[in-house]
This record gives C-alpha cells, structure tokens and sequence, in this order.
C-alpha cells in the first residue's frame, strides 16, 4: 500500500530526475482496483456518473454526426481512449478527497479543472504540466489516425469511406490479412501511450513532479510490474470498448469506474514519500 509518512530521502523536485518508488502489488490487484473504483462512485454518485454522462452524450453526439465518415468516427473513438486519462482528471482529484475525509462537491470540480490556470515560478508546482501532459496525448492520438488512414488507403483493395466499408472489405475481407495488420499496428502504437500514462496523470494532479518525471514514473510502474499492467490494459481497454459498442450507455459508468480506480492503481502503484504534495490536505469534513 501507499503512503504519505516522511522518510529521509529528498523529494523528487523538478530540477532532477529522482523518481518515485514504485510499490509491490499482486498479480490480481487490478481486479481490486475496479471494486475500488465502483464503491468511490458511491460516495458521490450523481457527480461521478455525471462524467460518464458528459462522455457518453458526446460520443453518441459525435458518432451521430459521422455515422457514414469512417475516418471522423474513428478519430473521435481514438481520441477518447487516449485522452481519457486526462478527462479523468476530476475523478482522480475526488477519489483523493474521499481518501483524505474532504467533501466532494462541485467546488472541488471547479477548483480541479481551473488550478492550472495559476502559473507558477516553480514548474513544479504549476499545473501547467496537466495540459502539456494533455497536448501530448492528443498528439498521439492524432498520429494513430493518421498512421491508420495511410495505412487503411495504400492497403484496402478498394476505397474506404464509411463504416460499412471497413467491415465489409477489411474485417471480414477472407483474401487479406489488412485487419489483423491494422489491430498490429495499433498495438504497438498504444502500448508506449499507456506505459506512458497509466499512472502519470494522477501523479501530475497529486505531486510536485513535472511532466517527464511522471512520464518515466510510469514506465518505471509498467517495467516492474508487466504482467499486472497487461492484466489492467486489457481491462481498461475492454470496459471502454464494451461501452462504446453500447452505443455509448455503458460509458456513464464505465468511465467513472475506470476513473477513480484510477486512481487506486497509482495509490498502490507509486511511493509517494517524500514527494511533496501540490495540494496539501484541507481540513476533514
């Protein structure tokens, strides 16, 4: 388990590269993880599924808009799963406030999402780094869709526009391995996007570490423990999809859940001693 007593050695402060420990888990934590994350939804539950609403609404809204355009609609579904450890942000800072005895209510939302406005001299305070940890996310994520537009065009025997098109002469093609090529693909471009953020978010929004430290925490996280990560991916990966091929209903407690377990996962993952806090505790309600 995690935790927060001081210890003699110097925190991890942005001038260096001292990073986190990273703590000894079971094989089957993950599992832990997501119960974690159903009982956190039931401490606030309108607020927590009100993520999932807000993601659900805009998927439906988005795939609504781009039934018949293959490429939007694959660029809307990758973008989620790929930023959505930053839209998660306000989950992590709730599962903290019910960790610490603090009220989870609206203001602890707003004050979530408005804190990196407030530049700071110390890089490693400001919350900046969130939206730079944000803005590379999305940069993966755009270079997935362009990665999977070439290669879908250069390869398909014939041009592909919209979702039936793919299906059609790419998934269920019987002469091409095209489909088994493009899931290849894609693995190997996400793996590096999770390893680089399973925990880096969380760490961003709990510590004063900046955006290369909490990177490398992550990757130090997945290094150490491989096969609870493969474990926690493909869990990640399965709930989301589950939740979109429900025509999105299935996000509006599925994002939560993933959300604040979340944040157990870097709770149980990351030796946060000695790294000071952005935000020190409030007064327990």
């Amino acid at each position: 388990m995690s935790q927060d007593s001081p210890l003699s050695e110097p925190p991890a402060t942005a001038g260096r590269l001292n990073l986190p420990g990273v703590l000894p888990i079971d094989s089957k934590q993950p599992l832990v993880w997501l119960y974690r994350g159903l009982k956190d939804i039931g401490h606030s539950p309108w607020l927590s599924l009100a993520h999932g609403l807000v993601i659900a609404m805009g998927g439906g809204l988005i795939t609504w808009l781009a039934h018949d355009r293959f490429w939007l609609l694959v660029s809307a579904v990758s973008g989620f799963l790929v930023v959505a450890p930053v839209l998660a942000t306000s989950l992590y800072a709730m599962s903290r406030a019910v960790e610490r005895n603090e009220a989870v209510n609206l203001r602890l939302l707003f004050k979530t999402w408005t804190q990196w406005q407030t530049l700071q001299n110390n890089e490693a305070v400001s919350y900046w780094c969130l939206v730079r940890f944000g803005l590379l996310l999305a940069l993966a994520g755009t270079g997935w869709v362009l990665t999977s537009s070439a290669l879908i065009t250069l390869l398909a025997p014939v041009p592909i526009h919209t979702p039936m098109d793919f299906i059609r002469h790419v998934v269920l093609n019987p002469n091409s391995y095209l489909f088994e090529l493009w899931l290849m693909v894609g693995g190997l471009m996400a793996a590096p996007v999770f390893a680089s953020s399973v925990v880096a978010m969380p760490l961003l929004l709990d510590r004063q570490l900046n955006t290369l430290q909490a990177v490398l925490t992550s990757w130090k996280v997945v290094l150490t423990h491989p096969m609870p990560m493969v474990l926690w991916a493909f869990l990640i990966m399965g709930l989301s999809m589950m939740g979109v091929l429900s025509l999105f209903i299935g996000l509006i407690v599925i994002v939560p859940m993933l959300g604040h377990a979340s944040w157990h996962a870097y709770r149980d993952l990351v030796d946060t001693r000695g790294v000071p806090e952005r935000m020190p505790a409030q007064k327990a309600v």
